[in-house]
């Protein structure tokens, strides 16, 4: 029997792959060989799913990452900073999947709300680490949004900006913000 999590991780996948459209129960209990009453075991319809299926996506595409940088809550912002880029840059493939939750947003007001709230706990966290940075010659509001945004927009153009360039981009904007060297690209 497939477990909640299966569910949902089955309908992330969907998702990344194919779009918000092709996250049906029969896509999802064709993709997993189960019946729809286990679907029904687990979720309360359609509007029950969607509304896990957000939730699965902003605790493992939000919470998971900065749960595991304050791991170790005495680390300098630095240290953090440097963690939170090498995992966001270990997930090359999340790109779909972001993409895919960013169209959604724009045809749908619940993932709009998801959408927001993702962003704005990346954003305030990434703050808070800027904030916490020994030196920096912009202001660490602008270096956080400015980090957050070259993500985004790496995500958006096609072709992908991969991730050794993306790296790149991070490590030279970090040197400029603070005059030295974080980040090896």
């Amino acid at each position: 029997m497939a477990t909640r999590a299966d569910w949902l991780d089955t309908g992330l996948r969907l998702l990344a792959e194919e779009g918000a459209p092709a996250v049906t129960i029969d896509r999802l209990t064709a993709g997993l060989g189960l019946s729809k009453g286990s679907y029904y075991h687990h979720f309360q319809g359609v509007g029950g799913f969607r509304t896990a299926l957000l939730e699965h996506f902003e605790t493992l595409f939000t919470t998971r990452l900065i749960d595991t940088v304050e791991e170790k809550p005495d680390t300098t912002a630095e240290v953090k900073l440097v963690q939170l880029m090498e995992l966001v840059l270990a997930g090359p493939e999340d790109a779909k999947l972001e993409i895919a939750v960013r169209a959604w947003a724009l045809q749908d007001g619940e993932a709009r709300q998801a959408q927001e709230r993702v962003d704005r706990a990346r954003t305030q966290y990434l703050q808070r680490l800027c904030h916490g940075l020994e030196s920096s010659l912009i202001d660490p509001d602008r270096l956080a949004e400015l980090l957050y945004l070259i993500l985004i927009g790496a995500e958006q153009v096609l072709p992908p900006v991969p991730s050794e360039r993306l790296r790149g981009l991070y490590a030279d904007t970090l040197r400029l913000a603070t005059g030295r060297s974080l980040l090896q690209p």
